[in-house]
């Protein structure tokens, strides 16, 4: 069951990657797109309001699929106990030497 929505999961997240991508960009921070031009390459397939309410919509979508698969797999997760590196640490600290006398650092040969 966990494969399959980890699947399914990794397929909405490239899909709205993909979504998003397509989508105009409003900004025109860095002096590119919101000015002229319409729909791209999709001029013939919808008006550019029609591409831009699909693709909202979608984008609405996927996300709502991304976040439904990301509650089902930490739910998934949730009853299982991980192993962590942490674990394999070792819980007593290794004693040093403690002497009476101050170290003195030696001086290089000439």
């Amino acid at each position: 069951m966990a494969n399959v929505l980890i699947v399914l999961h990794l397929m909405i997240a490239l899909a709205l990657i993909g979504v998003v991508l397509l989508q105009r960009s409003e900004g025109g921070g860095l002096g590119i797109g919101g000015g002229g031009g319409g729909g791209g390459g999709m001029s013939g397939f919808l008006t550019g309001r029609g591409t831009a309410n699909l693709l909202t919509r979608t984008t609405a979508v996927l996300a709502a699929a991304f976040m439904v698969t990301s509650i089902g797999l930490s739910i998934l997760a949730g009853g299982t106990t991980g192993s962590s590196i942490a674990d394999e640490l070792p819980t007593t600290v290794p004693s040093v030497p403690v002497t009476d006398e101050p170290t003195v650092p030696s001086v290089p040969a000439e």
